[in-house]
């Protein structure tokens, strides 16, 4: 049966040993040296105006898909590295995000040193076990592998962040993290390091996960069980986003009428106002508006970075009405990496039955992400090789969630 018969070509990618002929070393440096010297190699024949090209109301504009690229497609090098640099930053957002929520006021209190090191090192890492994920490693003398062998992005997990959040208060609530005199928290990094101890250790459950057959993870744990579970882990984030936006979710978000919390993010800095303001809402707002205008009106390429472009237009508007203080930017280091600073790691037993129930949702997720990898770049999405990736796809998240 030929490939218009509607039948997905997946057979480059196969799960055994490959009976075509490697290609040589001299080889690949000859089609490395064609890449940066010609100009097919170089620009290739892609219209680059579609990506930029806006959707503006009243403004004609032809209907046509994109150009498809599959998993073994040579693809231009400029062309490669722009929607790789468009991908890169669509997952900004998401990646910084939760380190920013567990470090800051109304988690761990972190101070801003320890801030900028989490931030910084969750891009770092995020980066080196994207590539783990993406390249598919096969363990030798057996039939596993590491990773899918897909463009696939590895980020730090929005699940995590209701259990964290939950354990720090009960830290702080029962002596474990410190606070002064008056009761308010002082930062807590042995807190985190528990945290994170603890959740090395339930990764281990989905490493062992990855060695069950998918037929049955799925049988287990059907969509109708793990869509609900992520929906609510999306409802209780809201409530966090909304505190934000406000102002905080730190000690000024009660409103105390004196102390330094009176005002938000604290007394002394840069345009603090009561929770609630007005103009914090405004500055929200900008954000949010931009990000639908994105969407609605944007090119493709504007869609993609919609979250990045409304955070850049709310900082511009917040440093030209005065909320940012360059203090912090200019004391941050120049460069970081993993192991500038470290957490003293421990098991803290009352978040471990919570963390197993995280990795099992998200050795769901990572089930249903590749599903729809395979689905949208034309490969099977059933079959021995389909399970293969999943097996390699869950095994990669389970590693990767130890060594982050």
């Amino acid at each position: 049966m030929s490939a218009t018969d509607g039948v997905k070509d997946d057979s480059p990618d196969q799960i055994g040993p490959g009976l075509n002929r490697k290609q040589t070393f001299l080889g690949k440096g000859r089609r490395f040296i064609k890449a940066f010297t010609t100009r097919d190699g170089l620009i290739g024949r892609y219209d680059y105006g579609f990506l930029f090209k806006p959707n503006l109301p009243f403004m004609k504009r032809e209907r046509r898909a994109a150009p498809f690229f599959g998993l073994n497609d040579r693809m231009p090098v400029f062309l490669a590295l722009l929607l790789g640099f468009q991908h890169a930053l669509s997952m900004l957002a998401g990646v910084i995000t939760p380190s920013i929520i567990l470090a800051g006021q109304g988690a761990a209190n972190l101070p801003q040193d320890l801030s900028q090191y989490l931030v910084s090192t969750s891009l770092i890492v995020c980066g080196i076990l994207s590539s783990i994920q993406i390249t598919r490693f096969h363990i030798y003398g057996t039939p596993y592998y590491i990773g899918t062998g897909l463009i696939s992005v590895v980020g730090t997990s929005f699940a995590t962040i209701p259990v964290a959040t939950g354990a720090l208060a009960q830290m702080y609530s029962t002596g474990f993290c410190p606070s002064d005199s008056s009761g308010a928290p002082l930062p807590c990094p042995q807190g985190y390091g528990a945290i994170i101890g603890t959740a090395c250790v339930c990764a281990l459950l989905e490493i062992l996960m990855s060695f069950t057959s998918p037929k049955y993870l799925k049988k287990f744990f059907p969509p109708l069980v793990t869509g609900p579970t992520v929906t609510l882990i999306g409802v209780s984030l809201v409530k966090s986003g909304f505190e934000g936006w406000a102002g905080g979710s730190g000690l000024c978000l009660s409103r105390p009428e004196t102390g330094p919390f009176s005002v938000c993010p604290y007394q002394g800095a840069p345009h603090a106002l009561p929770w609630g303001s007005a103009e914090f809402i405004g500055l929200g707002f900008s954000v949010f508006v931009t990000i639908i205008l994105c969407e609605r009106f944007g090119s493709p390429i504007m869609k993609s970075t919609a979250v990045v472009i409304g955070l850049l237009v709310g900082c511009i508007i917040a440093a030209a009405t005065g909320y940012f203080d360059r203090s912090g930017i200019d004391a941050a280091p120049v460069a970081s990496f993993i192991w500038v600073h470290t957490f003293p790691l421990s098991v803290y037993g009352p978040i471990v039955l919570p963390l197993l129930a995280v990795y099992i949702v998200l050795a769901m997720e990572a089930i249903g992400d590749i599903t729809a990898t395979c689905d949208v770049s034309r490969l099977e999405v059933d079959g021995p090789l389909f399970d293969s990736r999943i097996q390699g796809g869950v095994l990669a998240d389970g590693l990767n969630g130890i060594i982050a």
